[in-house]
């Protein structure tokens, strides 16, 4: 009925509008005066007032300081507080959870990595994300309690009608049909879960070489090769949550494998994937290939190899370029999409020369032509990722003024 709470157009809802506007703009720009707030949101000087005032009492902005510098008395500044919510982000991989805590404001204040070492949990896996959440939290400052919003990043997805985890079975104590009722039973706050190249993929599409694309894909190779689809600026998850898992791709130059579930592997990751770094590398005739898990390797291995103009390091990004393009040309392909973003160590450690080789493999090989960039986010992306998933939800929550 009109004039209630929620009706579209009514006093209520339009200041609601007005007060996520103000502070989406101070998120973006740090701290304003009221004057500025004012002419970015098009309000007069008495409603941007109210308006401030209104996002002061309910602890959302707060008195930062003066301007300087400008004619005339000195301005007071508003910005967002950063106490007003924190989020939180898990990055898990079979050896270890890296936590963080980050304020409303998106300034991580509070990190913690507990090793999880062994084909089997040393201990059952929602005690192994209480420690790391609790080691976050306690770097922060702050209790379990204080966290609104808990976004976990994993390898594969979870199944959104059986909750099981797929596509991931080298996680060892996560495939426990009762594991998602468990840690929501462990964990006070709204816990979401998503696939760890998706969440590199939300890194880049806010922070990153992708800001500004409403398609893309994210190409990702570390300790997996996978894939991230964004597509209408809004991540294509599929029927299982499998879209992007194109480490089971068959593609030419690899036998088929066959049972890839079983295997948890398939022919573009095979051909392409971290472990096939290393041995390229021997077959080529480098010395001093470094031992130690692959993702680690191939990494040294490719960035030493963009430092080289020639011989069998050339020979080794060139080839490795040529496996990455016959994977990529699939996707691209199928997805015409406008912007192919490479992202993880094994890829990003390539740098420019890498990119420009997959560039050329890639017009090559496909009839779409997408425009290949290397990753900007390189600390942590899926880290990152999940704190800006966790992050959005909890602003859409808190900076809800109508209620």
């Amino acid at each position: 009925m009109a004039g209630t709470a929620g009706t579209p157009g009514t006093p209520r809802v339009l200041r609601a509008m007005n007060d996520r506007a103000a502070l989406d703009l101070l998120l973006e720009h740090g701290p304003l005066s009221r004057t500025r707030i004012g002419k970015l949101t098009g309000l007069s000087k008495p409603t941007a007032s109210q308006l401030l005032a209104r996002l002061e009492a309910a602890g959302l902005v707060r008195l930062t300081g003066t301007s300087e510098g400008r004619p005339g008395p000195n301005a007071q500044l508003y910005a967002i507080d950063p106490a007003a919510a924190y989020a939180a982000g898990l990055d898990v991989t079979p050896h270890r959870i890296r936590a963080a805590v980050a304020d409303i404001t998106g300034r991580t204040v509070g990190e913690y990595r507990l090793p999880t070492p062994g084909r089997r949990p040393a201990q059952p896996v929602v005690q192994q994300v209480t420690e790391a959440l609790d080691g976050a939290v306690k770097a922060a400052g702050l209790a379990r309690s204080d966290v609104h919003r808990l976004v976990i990043g994993t390898p594969g997805a979870f199944d959104p009608g059986t909750g099981r985890l797929r596509y991931a079975s080298h996680l060892p104590g996560w495939h426990s049909p009762t594991l998602l009722d468990e840690l929501a039973a462990a964990l006070p706050m709204p816990v979401e879960y998503e696939n760890d190249v998706n969440l590199a993929a939300i890194a880049e599409q806010r922070l990153g070489a992708a800001r500004g694309h409403a398609d893309f894909v994210l190409l990702w190779n570390q300790e997996g090769l996978g894939a991230a689809l964004v597509l209408g600026g809004r991540l294509h998850r599929g029927w299982t949550g499998g879209a992007g898992e194109v480490g089971f791709l068959p593609v030419p130059g690899a036998p088929l494998v066959r049972q890839v579930t079983k295997a948890n592997s398939g022919g573009y990751q095979e051909l392409a994937g971290s472990q096939a770094v290393p041995g390229l590398a021997r077959e080529l005739g480098i010395e001093d290939v470094p031992s130690g898990p692959y993702a680690e390797a191939a990494t040294a291995l490719v960035a030493r190899a963009a430092d080289h103009t020639g011989g069998p390091h050339r020979e080794l990004l060139r080839t490795y370029a040529t496996r990455l393009a016959t994977g990529l040309a699939s996707l691209v392909s199928v997805l015409d999409p406008e912007l192919v973003v490479l992202s993880g160590s094994a890829l990003t450690a390539g740098g420019e020369v890498l990119r420009a080789l997959v560039q050329a493999e890639l017009e090559e090989l496909a009839a779409a032509r997408p425009r290949l960039v290397v990753g900007e986010v390189r600390e942590h992306p899926v880290l990152r990722g999940a704190l800006e998933s966790a992050l959005a939800a909890t602003r859409d929550e808190v900076f809800d003024t109508s209620r």
